[in-house]
C-alpha cells in the first residue's frame, strides 16, 4: 500500500470536510474510505475518494471545491455526480435527492429517482486516528457493493468489493 498517497488522501478528506462544514454543506464518505473510517484504519489502497452530497448543495459545493484548488473532470451527468481532481487525487461526489415519500434517491442521470438502500445516512461518524468523518451506513455500503453490478451491468464485480464486504460483515458481527 502507498502510505504517502493514503496520508495525502486523509489530509484532503479533512480539508474538504472542514470547508464544506464551514459553508453549511453536509457530506458523507462512501465506498472504500467509508469502510476504512468505520473500521478505524486504512485497510487498502484507494484509487479515489467517494462522497455523497445533497443535489441542492451541488452549486455551493462546486464553489467550495474550486476555492480549495480542485478542478472539474468530465464524467457522469452533472446532475448525478461531480468529479474533481486536486494534486493528482480524484474525488467523486454522487448527488442525492429525496422523493415525495422522503426516501433518499439518485438525484440525476438515467437512474434519477431510484431509491438508495434504507438507512443509507444513519451511521455514526467514523474515525481514523483523530480524524472523524460522516460515513454511509456499513449495511447500506454492503448492499451497494453487492448490488451495483446488478443495478448497472456495465459495472462488473470487483475483487476489492468482495473483500470490502467481507471486512464489513466481520466487523458488524462484533457490534450490536
Amino acid at each position: 500500500m502507498n502510505r504517502e498517497r493514503a496520508e495525502r488522501q486523509l489530509v484532503l478528506i479533512d480539508e474538504v470536510l472542514g470547508a464544506a462544514r464551514d459553508d453549511g454543506i453536509t457530506l458523507w464518505l462512501r465506498g472504500g474510505w467509508a469502510m476504512d473510517f468505520f473500521l478505524g484504519e486504512v485497510t487498502r489502497e484507494h484509487g479515489d475518494i467517494d462522497w455523497f452530497a445533497w443535489a441542492w448543495d451541488a452549486p455551493r459545493l462546486a464553489e467550495v471545491l474550486t476555492r480549495l484548488g480542485h478542478r472539474p473532470v468530465p464524467g457522469p451527468p452533472a446532475d448525478l455526480q461531480l468529479d474533481v481532481v486536486k494534486d493528482g487525487l480524484d474525488g467523486s461526489f454522487t448527488l442525492l435527492d429525496r422523493d415525495t415519500q422522503g426516501r433518499i434517491t439518485v438525484a440525476g442521470g438515467p437512474w434519477a429517482g431510484t431509491p438508495w438502500p434504507d438507512g443509507l445516512l444513519d451511521a455514526e461518524p467514523g474515525r481514523i486516528g483523530v480524524l472523524e468523518a460522516p460515513i454511509v451506513s456499513p449495511r447500506a455500503q454492503i448492499e451497494i457493493k453487492r448490488m451495483m453490478p446488478v443495478w448497472d451491468p456495465s459495472r462488473p464485480r470487483r475483487a476489492k468489493d468482495a473483500e470490502d464486504v467481507a471486512r464489513l460483515e466481520a466487523a458488524l458481527h462484533g457490534r450490536p
